[in-house]
């Protein structure tokens, strides 16, 4: 594998697979990322949320409104929302910091890559191409001491974690990125960028080791407000009386017995925690690029000090945007590993449809904190069942006319889509508002129900081609904010079994307490028959009674429920 090259011009040129509704294929060398004459038009596409036909009112096409697609993000350095301008037009440079693979991962993890999912397939939505990396750290003290725990090899124990932390992601339904690079297959390009940073003077040996000095660097603290002063050694930052300044990091840790360990100039050893990213970026996206992510806890000092170290290695080192998310609570304590408060991924889908949780994860605006709570995931469950139910009763209606059908629509029904597309423009260049676009779902949605079920509703003039026209408006968002199933009712009937697991019954049961019910109410034992009903309520089952009998839905338990009330 070939070093750096001077200033860490991207190395590798990268073939993208295209996203899902685009127009194009998208594929691009990251070579021309840094290249300033190199400008290419860019085109902002709205395919997947418009069709290959638009509606029509009186006959007459109606071109939706289209919004601006500016794209404004919040910027930790700048600490306020700006405008979105990429370095090379039509194209963006991403890199977000993935996991330290010694374990399964958690819902706080869930929700910094739900995040920058979303990020990812708006920038590909507005026309972007995204080259996208998020690499995986599989060198660390926290992966070493996991392996001599368990007896095993660091490496192997962390691609172990690295291949069930992807299986968690497609349960998420988060596309993979770009790039997935990993710490062992970049040790020339981490020695290298070492290297530039010690000939730059910004760094200094001690035996084996190598540490950054902070003082050398007069604009450490920049992203995160702190002074250098305030960075007192045991404080997230480790205690060694060998350093010159106890806020200095280290860059190479000399081999320790029992550990990994690379040969280097400084000796055999294996990298600081922070020089990975700096490394890593540098090679796929260049010393500049776009944006930079990941949860707020690495705002210090994992980020603050690779900017250090990037500006260190090659003076014109720059990220456009800084983003981070906030934390997941539990009891408004941060959820992490070390405090042992903490769900993993795989407990909470063992229990929940993995999509409940993303539409949980989103339903918070990703920058503000949000707390785990089970009153949350089944209030987001129920959600899902609601919005997944009514497309599927679009399905089996439109299942039943000629598929040639004309696109016509009554205009209050124009209005409605054209409000719900605005609405998703808007929201999502606020700085990726989430909760606003769930929300604005709840109009389509009551009136594809309107048209569906009730009398007047029925009786509206172009009643299925309205239906048409909303079901593909939904879908199409749904897609782009990846909540959108491979089938509606494989979905539905995974969010019934959770619903079943979760309250401890067999369908049998629930079948067999309908029918009691069922018998009550001819005998007008009316307290016995609502006696049921309160029974499977309180287990998060609802009982709904038509002409056509009684069914049930998964439906959040009345304990919750009132606790819901209660709280609000």
């Amino acid at each position: 594998m070939g070093t750096l090259l001077k200033c860490y011009k991207p190395l590798f040129s990268i073939r993208f697979s295209p996203f899902p509704n685009s127009l194009r294929s998208l594929q691009f060398s990251t070579r021309s990322f840094n290249h300033p004459k190199r400008r290419n038009p860019i085109r902002r596409c709205f395919t997947s949320l418009s069709t290959s036909s638009q509606p029509l009112i009186n006959g007459k096409t109606v071109e939706p409104e289209i919004p601006s697609s500016d794209l404004w993000l919040h910027n930790t350095m700048s600490k306020k929302k700006e405008l979105f301008k990429p370095k090379v037009e039509g194209q963006v440079g991403m890199y977000v910091c993935g996991v330290t693979a010694y374990d399964l991962s958690h819902i706080g993890h869930a929700r910094v890559y739900v995040t920058f999912d979303v990020l990812y397939r708006y920038l590909k939505h507005l026309g972007y191409e995204v080259c996208y990396v998020r690499n995986f750290t599989d060198v660390d003290d926290k992966i070493i001491a996991r392996a001599n725990e368990l007896g095993e090899d660091p490496i192997n124990l962390s691609r172990r974690y690295c291949d069930e932390f992807n299986q968690d992601m497609v349960h998420l339904q988060c596309l993979p990125p770009s790039v997935e690079p990993r710490v062992s297959d970049h040790m020339p390009q981490i020695i290298d960028m070492i290297k530039q940073i010690v000939d730059n003077g910004y760094a200094y040996r001690v035996e084996g080791d190598v540490f950054f000095a902070v003082e050398k660097f007069p604009h450490y603290g920049q992203l995160s407000g702190r002074k250098v002063e305030d960075n007192r050694a045991g404080e997230r930052v480790a205690v060694d009386s060998r350093k010159r300044n106890p806020a200095d990091f280290a860059l190479w840790k000399s081999a320790k017995e029992g550990e990994p360990f690379w040969e280097s100039p400084w000796g055999p050893g294996r990298p600081g925690w922070h020089i990975e990213c700096s490394a890593m970026s540098a090679a796929y996206l260049g010393y500049t690029f776009d944006i930079h992510g990941g949860g707020m806890d690495l705002v210090f000092p994992h980020h603050e000090n690779e900017i250090a170290q990037s500006c260190a290695a090659c003076k014109q080192s720059n990220v456009g945007y800084w983003i981070h998310n906030g934390f997941v609570t539990i009891d408004s304590e941060k959820m992490s590993k070390s405090l042992g408060n903490f769900f993993t991924i795989r407990q909470v889908i063992d229990l929940y449809h993995p999509l409940a949780l993303r539409l949980f994860l989103m339903g918070t605006h990703y920058r503000s904190p949000i707390n785990y709570s089970d009153v949350l995931l089944e209030s987001a469950s129920e959600r899902l069942f609601y919005i997944y139910q009514t497309l599927h009763d679009c399905e089996d209606i439109l299942s039943q006319h000629d598929k040639g059908l004309q696109e016509f629509i009554l205009p209050e029904i124009s209005n409605v889509i054209n409000k719900f597309h605005n609405d998703f423009f808007a929201s999502m260049s606020d700085d990726l508002h989430t909760p606003v676009v769930l929300a604005a779902l709840s109009d389509p949605l009551k009136t594809i129900n309107d048209l569906l079920h009730t009398r007047k509703g029925k009786k509206q003039a172009k009643r299925i081609e309205s239906v048409a026209a909303l079901e593909k408006t939904i879908r199409n968002i749904l897609n782009v904010m990846g909540l959108m199933p491979t089938s509606y009712c494989e979905a539905l009937q995974q969010l019934r079994v959770m619903a079943l697991k979760r309250a401890k019954l067999t369908e049998g049961e629930i079948l067999q307490k309908i029918e009691e019910r069922t018998e009550a109410r001819k005998k007008k034992e009316y307290e016995k028959s609502d006696a049921i009903r309160k029974d499977l309520a309180v287990l998060g089952i609802a009982l709904m009674d038509s002409p056509n009998g009684t069914s049930w839905r998964p439906a959040i338990p009345l304990a919750l429920q009132e606790q819901q009330v209660a709280s609000s």
